[in-house]
């Protein structure tokens, strides 16, 4: 609320008899002094109020707005929270679930796999070697 607003109002609020006085002349204000006196009351700025403010601002530490809007890390919590669960879910689903939440894309595509070839192991043992060679070369 402005302020000509509430002095409007008491002025409406005021008893008939105890408004200010209907303008008119001064009694005892007459020559060039009283004049300039008037002016500089009128002039003089009241204590503690600075005009060039906006009303009702409080001034905020540039300090406390920066760690106000400063990012904050979750992540101690959010471990202790994850490790305090005993669920462990299963390789398949955790596999079930980290394919749905892959793209189509071949870049979201995990590399395939590919199956190790193992050493094909021999047929014919020591001894088999040894009754070839003692037939193909003749040998005892």
């Amino acid at each position: 609320m402005s302020a000509s607003l509430l002095r409007r109002g008491l002025e409406l609020l005021e008893a008939p008899g105890r408004g200010k006085a209907p303008p008119g002349p001064q009694r005892g204000r007459e020559g060039p002094r009283a004049a300039s006196a008037a002016r500089r009351r009128k002039a003089a700025p009241e204590p503690g109020r600075n005009k060039a403010t906006i009303k009702g601002r409080v001034v905020k530490s540039a300090i406390e707005e920066y760690h106000k809007k400063k990012a904050v890390n979750h992540l101690r919590a959010n471990l202790q929270y994850m490790l305090k669960g005993r669920f462990v879910a299963s390789k398949a689903i955790t596999e079930q679930v980290l394919a749905q939440n892959r793209g189509r894309k071949s870049k979201d595509q995990p590399p395939k796999k590919v199956a190790k070839k193992q050493p094909e192991g021999t047929v014919f043992t020591e001894e088999d070697f040894r009754k070839f060679e003692r037939e193909y070369f003749g040998r005892p």
